[in-house]
This record gives C-alpha cells, sequence and structure tokens, in this order.
C-alpha cells in the first residue's frame, strides 16, 4: 500500500473528516489507486444501516433527510447523507448543494453530508455513490442516508444500493395505477405520503394501501403509508419507527446478509464491466470501429460487427 493510500485509510478509520472527503474525491475521479484505497477499507464496512429516500422532484426528500437526521443525532447515532443531484452541463458537478439546504447540520460532527452529481446515471443514483458510502460505512458511521435525484420514472438503483428503501409521493401524486407503472411500487419497503395538510393526502394514502394489497410481495412484509408534513416534522417519528420494524424485519428472518450479499453480487458485475469495457476499446478496436462507419456501415449490420470484434475476447474468455 503507498503512503498516501495508508494516510487516507487511517484518516478514514479515524472518522477524520478531512480524509473522508478527500477520499471521496479520490472516488468520484476515478484518481490513481482509489481501488486500493476501497481495498485497504472493504473488510471495515458492512456495519452500516443504508436507507434510501426517492421519489419524483419537489416531493420533499432533503425535508425528510433532514428531519431524519435530527431525530437520528437525538439518538446518539452518527449518519452519512449521499446527496445525488443533477449534473451542471458547465461544470460536471452536482447543481443543488445539498450543504445549503441541510445548514443545520453541516456544523454537527455526528454527520457528514457528500452531494454528488449523477454524471448521466438513469438509474437515479451517481454511479460511484456505492463507493462513497463503503467511505462513510469504513469511517464508523451508524446510518447512511441515499437520497436520490428522482428526475427518471424508474429508479431501482436505490433497491440495490439502500437495505430499507423508502418511496416518497405527494397528494397530487396523479393516478396511482401510473405510479405501479412507474416501478416505484415494485422498491419501496416504505411509503410516504408527504405534503399531507394538502388536499387529497388522505384518499391518496387510501390508492397507495389498495395497490399494495394487489402485489404479491416476494417476502412477508407489508409496507406501511405513513403521512407526513415534513416542513413541520409530522409523521417523521413515526417513519422512523417503521424503519425499525423493517430493520428488525430483515434481521429476523435472515433477510440482511442476503440482501447485502445481493448488492455485492451487483457491484462485483458493475465493477466487471466497466473494467472490461476500459480495456476493451483500444486503439485496435477503435479504428476497426471507425473504418465501419467510413465503408462497411452499409455492408454490415451493427450486430455482425459487435460478434466480430468480441470473438476474440469470448474466445479467451471460454
Amino acid at each position: 500500500m503507498s503512503d498516501k493510500i495508508k494516510i487516507l485509510s487511517d484518516g478514514v478509520l479515524n472518522g477524520n473528516h478531512l480524509a473522508i472527503a478527500k477520499s471521496m474525491t479520490l472516488i468520484e475521479n476515478e484518481q490513481d489507486s482509489y481501488q486500493e484505497l476501497l481495498d485497504s477499507l472493504h473488510r471495515h464496512t458492512g456495519n452500516s444501516y443504508r436507507i434510501g429516500i426517492t421519489g419524483p422532484p419537489g416531493v420533499g426528500k432533503s425535508t425528510i433527510t433532514n428531519q431524519m437526521a435530527k431525530i437520528l443525532r437525538r439518538n446518539n447515532f452518527s449518519l452519512g447523507i449521499v446527496a445525488v443531484d443533477p449534473t451542471s452541463s458547465f461544470s460536471g458537478g452536482a447543481i443543488l448543494g445539498d450543504r445549503v439546504r441541510m445548514n443545520d447540520l453541516t456544523l454537527d460532527n455526528g454527520v457528514f453530508i457528500r452531494s454528488m452529481a449523477t454524471r448521466g446515471s438513469s438509474g437515479g443514483l451517481a454511479r460511484k455513490a456505492n463507493e462513497v458510502a463503503d467511505i462513510l460505512d469504513a469511517a464508523g458511521y451508524n446510518y447512511i442516508i441515499y437520497e436520490t435525484v428522482g428526475v427518471g420514472q424508474v429508479e431501482l438503483d436505490i433497491a440495490n444500493a439502500a437495505d430499507t428503501t423508502i418511496v416518497m409521493m405527494v397528494p397530487e401524486g396523479g393516478d396511482i395505477i401510473q405510479g405501479m407503472k412507474s416501478g416505484l411500487m415494485e422498491i419501496g419497503d416504505i411509503f410516504v405520503v408527504n405534503k399531507a395538510d394538502r388536499p387529497g393526502a388522505e384518499q391518496m394514502q387510501q390508492d397507495l394501501v389498495y395497490a399494495l394489497h394487489l402485489k404479491k410481495p416476494s417476502i412477508p412484509w407489508n409496507p406501511e403509508v405513513i403521512l407526513t408534513i415534513a416542513n413541520r416534522g409530522k409523521g417523521v417519528l413515526d417513519l422512523w419507527e417503521q424503519i425499525q420494524k423493517h430493520k428488525q424485519f430483515l434481521n429476523d428472518n435472515d433477510l440482511l446478509d442476503q440482501k447485502r450479499d445481493k448488492r455485492l453480487e451487483f457491484h462485483i458485475k458493475a465493477l466487471i464491466r466497466d473494467e472490461i469495457t476500459k480495456r476493451f476499446w483500444n486503439n485496435k478496436r477503435e479504428k476497426v470501429l471507425n473504418d465501419y462507419f467510413q465503408s462497411m456501415k452499409d455492408k454490415i449490420s451493427p450486430y455482425k460487427l459487435v460478434e466480430h470484434m468480441l470473438s476474440e475476447l469470448i474466445k479467451k474468455i471460454e
């Protein structure tokens, strides 16, 4: 292990905020040795409980996250927040800095907030969000909250990343059947109807309960639908209690380890996919692709081209 990585690794394990921030930057930018850093910290991960909060834009995810943080701190739990924001077309960084939206948490040493840009990730979670969460895990944070960008219809990444997934909606959320089609109904462990002081909140709650009743669960867990007014803190304690019930359910039924193994499998496959892609595109193969556009695209289908380009690689793998 290099001296630089040893210093960063030791700093993370000691909970040093500067070392944590530098490590996250190393990961996000895929700088040299970032994998060495993650390798050194891997055996110290697996202790944090990860909560995912997802839903459409404007539903109040940041407000819920802020209120949840206050409850966690009152209970003497440390908290890491990975807030995934839209990517700026100018800088490539996060447009919405969650530190601005969570000003009252930034001076609390028991809370670490990291805003990340999606950088083109279609699943709602930044590609490196899991690895950033691993840094917080190794640093000893009791809970980690993922807050997703909420720009797409399907945010299935959150289900792979979190131990408990919270899906948020508002009374104006529209036809619940459309909500089911979006995929959000499939990933939620707990559902929240926020801004419940608006008309239609209780009807939305009833519709969700009915829709969930129709869905055949893969495990014997029945998601609750909770009404909240997050900006006043109403209903957030009920949400916290429901998270604890879900956590206990997973532990009692030996499902938490299974869920985390599945997450690790998903991550390993993603790493292999990324590494193969990175190594595949050398100058020789780039030339083959360019030649295809110059003289062969009207003669050879892209499927035949892919088969030709992969043939050598497939033989090696087999």
